[in-house]
C-alpha cells in the first residue's frame, strides 16, 4: 500500500513538472548514434512537400565513418558515406525558378558538396594554393634520385620547423612513415606533382541581392588559409574574397551581397573581426579574453560564448555591452527564433547537461536533459513550427516541441543584475539648510573657488618649506643625482665618548652592480676624530644593503655636538653622488667627568 502510494506521488510529480514545463517531450533515443554539432544541422523542405526534414552532417563514432544523414521524424530517412570529416551544413537557394526547393550544401574537407533533390548535383573544390619551392625543389632531386629518404626525411623536417608556407599533405604523411616504408613511397609518388590543399573550417549563407526569407543566396566559407570566400550561387565561382588575422570557426553574416553585408569572424586566435562590403581587411576587432566556442547574432547584437564559462554581448562596433556567467562549460551555441512571436534568444548547452536560453542577459528558460547536449537546433520540423532538436554526447537524439501557449518572460532564472539595483533609493526631502546653501554656493561660487585655491596654494607652499627643511637637516640621505640608483642609512651607537656609526649603503638597480664607490667624512676636527674618514665600496650588488662600521671619538668635554657630513663619490668625480648629514649626540661619558 506504501509503495502504491509512493508511485502516485512519483506520476504527480512528473505530471506537475511537464504541466509547468514550456515544452512538449517528442521523442528521445539516447542510443540514436548521431554525434555531431551544431553548425553541421539544417532544417529544410528538401523535397518541396512542406515536411521538413533535418539533415545532419554525422561525424561518427569517435570520428570514424563520417556520414550524411537525412532524418524524416524520428526516423533516418537517407544515409550516405563522406569522404571527410564534415564543417558546416546549410540549406540555401539557388535560383527563383519554380519548384521553389531549396539546396543543400555540406562542407566536408576542401570541397563543398551540393545536394538537389537529396542528389548530387555539385561539387566546389577550394582552388589549390601554390607550393613550397624549397619543398618543390628537394621532390624534384629525389625524382632524380640525387638525394636518398632518410635525406629527404631530415630537409622536410626543418622545413616544416622554419617555413612559413606549410608542407603538402604529401610530405607529411611521408614524414609519418617508418625508415623502413620510405624508400617505397618516394618511388610511387616522386614522380607526382606538390599539391597544396586547405579545407574549409566554417560555413554559412548570404543573401544575394533580397533580404526575404525564399531569396538566392551565396555561400561563404571560412578556410584553414585564413580567407573568407563568397560563392555565386548558381556558377559557383568566387565573388569575393578576403583575408583574416587567424583561422575562422565561427561567421556570421547579415545583409545582402549585392547592397551591403556586415560578417563577423570568430577565429582561432581569440578575436572577433567585423567586415563590411567590398573591404579586404577587417574593420573592427573584438578582443576576447578566452577562446570563443559559440558565435550568434541576436537583433543588431553579437552574443559570443567562451571558454570561460560565460556569455558576451558587443556591438557590431566592438562595444561590450554586457556579460553573463554560467554555471557549466559551454559546449554549443545556437539561435532560437518564435516568428510568431517575433523573438529572438540564443540557446546554450551546457555540460552539466543544461540547455539555457537567454534574451540579452536575461535566462528566460532552463532545460535539462539526461546527457550534455553537443548540438542544437531550432526551426520547423515537420509541419511543426517551434521544434527543438538537441543530440548528446552519448549520441542520442532529443526533440522537444513549444507549446502553443509558452511565453516565455523575463524573471525564469537570475535576470542578471541583483533585484535590489531597480529599487529606488530612500532621499531624505530637502531642508530649508540645504537650499540655503545650495542658493549662496550659486551666488558665491567664484569667490569660494578663489578661496580654495589660495588654501591650495598655502597648501603647497608649506609641504616645499618642510620638504627644504627637511633637507638642510638631513633627516633622510637624498641622492643629488639619478645616474646612479643608492640609497644610504646611517645609524649611531654608543654613549661616548666613542661612538660606533654604521652606515648602509644598498643599490637599488633591478639588475646593473655599481663598482667603483668612495666614502668620505667631513667633520669639524677639533670635536671628532675618526680613524678612517675615506674608504673605498666593494662591489654593490643589486638589492643587498651593505654595512660600513666605523668609530667617532668625541674630543670636547664640555657637552657639545656637531654635525659630520658623509658623501658618497666615484673615483675620479668630485661631484656626490649621495650626502647625509649625521646628527652626533653628546658624549654623556665626557658630560659626566
Amino acid at each position: 500500500m506504501a509503495a502504491a502510494s509512493s508511485s502516485d506521488s512519483d506520476c504527480g510529480r512528473a505530471e506537475s513538472n511537464e504541466a509547468s514545463s514550456k515544452w512538449l517531450d517528442a521523442h528521445y533515443d539516447p542510443v540514436a548514434n548521431i554525434h555531431t554539432f551544431s553548425s553541421c544541422l539544417a532544417l529544410a523542405d528538401l523535397h518541396g512537400d512542406g515536411e521538413y526534414k533535418l539533415v545532419v552532417g554525422d561525424l561518427g563514432p569517435g570520428g570514424q565513418h563520417p556520414r550524411l544523414k537525412v532524418l524524416k521524424g524520428p526516423t533516418v530517412l537517407t544515409e550516405s558515406p563522406l569522404p571527410a570529416l564534415p564543417a558546416a551544413a546549410a540549406t540555401f537557394l539557388m535560383e527563383q525558378h519554380e519548384p521553389r526547393t531549396p539546396a543543400l550544401a555540406l562542407a566536408s574537407g576542401p570541397c563543398v558538396y551540393v545536394y538537389k533533390n537529396l542528389r548530387p548535383y555539385f561539387k566546389f573544390s577550394l582552388p589549390q594554393l601554390p607550393p613550397n619551392p624549397l619543398e618543390q625543389d628537394l621532390w624534384n632531386q629525389a625524382k632524380e634520385d640525387r638525394i636518398d629518404p632518410l635525406t629527404l626525411k631530415e630537409m622536410l623536417e626543418g622545413i616544416r620547423e622554419k617555413a612559413e608556407v606549410p608542407l603538402s599533405v604529401q610530405s607529411l604523411r611521408f614524414l609519418q612513415l617508418e625508415l623502413s616504408e620510405m624508400e617505397a613511397f618516394v618511388s610511387q609518388h616522386k614522380s607526382k606533382s606538390i599539391k597544396r590543399q586547405t579545407v574549409i573550417t566554417t560555413m554559412t549563407t548570404l543573401k544575394k541581392n533580397l533580404a526575404d526569407e525564399d531569396a538566392v543566396s551565396c555561400l561563404v566559407l571560412g578556410t584553414e588559409n585564413k580567407e573568407l570566400l563568397v560563392l555565386d550561387p548558381e556558377a559557383f565561382i568566387i565573388l569575393a574574397k578576403m583575408n583574416l588575422p587567424s583561422v575562422p570557426v565561427f561567421l556570421d553574416v547579415s545583409g545582402q551581397f549585392d547592397v551591403e553585408f556586415r560578417l563577423a569572424a570568430a577565429c582561432r586566435n581569440g578575436n572577433i573581426y567585423i567586415l563590411r562590403r567590398d573591404a579586404k581587411r577587417p574593420k573592427y576587432c573584438i578582443e576576447l579574453s578566452a577562446q570563443p566556442v559559440g558565435l550568434v547574432r541576436v537583433h543588431k547584437v553579437l552574443v559570443v560564448g567562451s571558454t570561460q564559462d560565460s556569455l558576451h554581448g558587443f556591438t557590431h562596433k566592438g562595444k561590450k555591452l554586457w556579460t553573463v556567467q554560467m554555471p557549466a562549460a559551454i559546449l554549443t551555441m545556437n539561435l532560437l527564433e518564435q516568428h510568431s512571436r517575433g523573438l529572438q534568444a540564443v540557446m546554450a548547452g551546457l555540460a552539466n547537461g543544461e540547455v539555457r536560453i537567454y534574451r540579452d542577459k536575461t535566462l528566460l528558460n532552463v532545460i535539462r536533459t539526461p546527457d550534455a547536449v553537443t548540438s542544437l537546433c531550432f526551426g520547423r520540423y515537420g509541419r511543426e513550427d517551434n521544434t527543438l532538436i538537441m543530440t548528446t554526447r552519448g549520441g542520442g537524439l532529443i526533440i522537444k516541441i513549444l507549446k502553443r501557449t509558452a511565453v516565455f518572460v523575463e524573471g525564469g532564472g537570475e535576470a542578471g543584475p541583483p533585484p535590489a539595483q531597480a529599487l529606488k533609493l530612500n532621499v531624505p526631502r530637502k531642508t530649508r539648510l540645504y537650499v540655503d546653501q545650495t542658493l549662496r554656493e550659486r551666488e558665491a561660487g567664484t569667490a569660494m573657488h578663489r578661496t580654495f585655491q589660495t588654501d591650495l596654494y598655502l597648501l603647497r607652499l608649506r609641504t616645499a618649506r618642510a620638504y627644504v627643511q627637511a633637507l638642510e637637516s638631513s633627516l633622510n640621505p637624498v641622492s643629488v643625482t639619478a645616474r646612479e640608483p643608492l640609497k644610504l642609512h646611517a645609524v649611531v651607537q654608543g654613549l661616548g665618548p666613542t661612538f660606533k656609526l654604521t652606515l648602509h649603503l644598498q643599490n637599488t638597480s633591478a639588475a646593473r652592480p655599481i663598482l667603483g664607490l668612495l666614502v668620505c667624512f667631513l667633520y669639524n676636527e677639533v670635536l671628532y676624530a675618526l680613524p678612517r674618514a675615506f674608504f673605498k665600496v666593494p662591489l654593490l650588488v643589486p638589492g643587498l644593503s651593505y654595512p660600513l662600521e666605523t668609530f667617532v671619538e668625541s674630543l670636547s668635554d664640555k657637552g657639545i655636538s656637531d654635525i659630520i657630513k658623509v658623501l658618497v663619490l666615484r673615483e675620479g668625480q668630485s661631484a656626490p653622488l649621495l650626502s647625509a648629514h649625521i646628527n652626533m649626540p653628546v658624549s654623556e661619558g665626557l658630560a659626566a667627568a
